[in-house]
């Protein structure tokens, strides 16, 4: 990417354009370091996880019951078969899991066993408890009774060694983002730590004299800072580690001070408010006094001004959002979380997206990209809808609180029609 505004930033950009400009800002991911695994949860893995050996370790049981050798078809079972609707088997041993079988299992023996607990050798098929009946001899031998031969199958209940994940076998690969799954698996490889990259920082700040912090008394013509708040959950949700630096006064050196300081703390800086072309906007003037200017117009709505650049002599990527609270998330999720994805080192940056079908008509404008809030659902036969959740307004953050998606409307596109089809971005929302 050319740092010009006389390349960028004097022409409209598509959204396209605007986000590979905007993950160029950084060379690559985050170094790595070394967590407990207990601590690694959200975390991405700096390196390639291969099992050191297979995983389960022991051919087991994957239901109690008995462990016994199954004869092949054509072998005949009289030889112990009680009667032609039931077999037996002596049982010889008790399994538990843990315990290493004690001997090996000769035709017609069985041996009692729990889930989990390896099979001894010479058993290849695992009956659950609920199919069997039990019988002694008068010699104090016990027997296994199987009414129903007829349903067994050889092979049946039992976990082959290293049917998860062989030995030698790639388990994870670098750039996967830990979550529970992952978390157990390499739990499962004996892996005590684990090589995740480091968190970027994120150095936020809202800007504006009009902008007054939760708790204080609101000014006539003040408004309460949700940009910050909504920023730094935001921030916090896509694998960062938040600097929070407050409000700003709306001058150009106060900004320009606190830009500065940002990049010698951070990994990436965002502001929101003051970056449109109004006569108080001093964040891009800032901004070129302590670093680059990329660009600051993009064919979307909302979110048509934001800035970008870099910042001090580590070039620290900026990101300049809309001061509309919905303009500063939209914006956020389309160019601050790719990014922040691959400053992490994330295989995959792009905005998960699905495709769903219009329970209404939705309003657009060609030349860009529209993104409405929406709820989207499934029906009975599994297909999904979407509806708009009302007003559209750009200051209206109620509507993210109500939806669980985003409407994404391409460019070419004047309009949604009932009925047709259309792309939507699932929103991150807890339980």
């Amino acid at each position: 990417m050319t740092l010009s505004c006389f390349e960028l930033g004097e022409r409209m950009l598509a959204v396209e354009e605007a986000r590979a400009a905007v993950l160029s800002l950084v060379a690559g991911p985050m170094p790595p370091e070394y967590l407990p695994l207990a601590l690694a949860h959200g975390r991405v893995l700096a390196e390639n996880a291969v099992s050191p050996h297979d995983v389960p370790q022991c051919t087991n049981a994957a239901m109690d019951g008995i462990a016994l050798a199954w004869p092949d078809e054509g072998v005949e079972k009289n030889d112990f078969q009680k009667s032609p609707e039931t077999v037996r088997f002596r049982r010889m041993m008790e399994i538990h899991a843990g315990q290493a079988p004690t001997a090996p299992l000769a035709p017609g023996e069985c041996a009692g066993i729990t889930t989990g607990a390896p099979l001894p050798p010479g058993a290849d098929t695992v009956i659950m408890r609920e199919q069997l009946a039990e019988e002694e001899s008068a010699d104090g031998a016990r027997w296994a009774i199987i009414d129903t031969p007829g349903r067994v199958k050889r092979g049946q209940n039992v976990r082959q060694a290293g049917e998860d994940i062989a030995r030698g076998a790639l388990a994870l690969t670098a750039g996967t983002r830990l979550g529970a799954p992952e978390l157990g698996l390499l739990a499962s490889l004996g892996r005590a730590e684990v090589a995740v990259h480091r968190r970027p920082r994120v150095a936020l700040f809202s800007t504006g004299d009009e902008v007054t912090a939760p708790g204080q008394p609101l000014p006539k013509a003040g408004i309460y800072d949700a940009n910050r708040y909504s920023l730094m959950a935001l921030a916090a949700e896509h694998g960062a580690e938040v600097l929070d630096l407050g409000i700003l006064p709306d001058t150009r050196n106060a900004i320009a001070d606190a830009l500065g300081r940002a990049a010698a703390e951070a990994d990436l800086v965002i502001t929101s408010g003051g970056v449109s072309v109004g006569d108080a906007d001093h964040t891009r003037a800032a901004l070129a006094a302590q670093g680059e200017l990329g660009f600051w117009k993009i064919a979307m709505r909302p979110g048509r001004p934001l800035a970008c650049g870099r910042l001090g002599p580590r070039g620290v990527p900026f990101l300049g959002l809309p001061g509309n609270p919905v303009a500063a998330m939209v914006t956020f999720l389309q160019f601050a979380a790719p990014l922040l994805a691959s400053l992490q080192g994330r295989v995959t940056v792009e905005t998960p997206q699905l495709v769903a079908v219009a329970e209404h008509a939705l309003k657009s404008r060609t030349g860009r990209v529209d993104y409405l809030r929406g709820i989207y659902r499934s029906d009975a036969d599994g297909r999904l809808w979407v509806a708009g959740t009302g007003a559209q307004g750009s200051g209206i953050l109620s509507s993210m609180v109500q939806a669980n998606c985003l409407i994404e409307i391409a460019a070419h596109r004047v309009s949604v029609a009932a009925g047709e089809a259309v792309t939507i971005q699932p929103l991150f929302r807890y339980p």
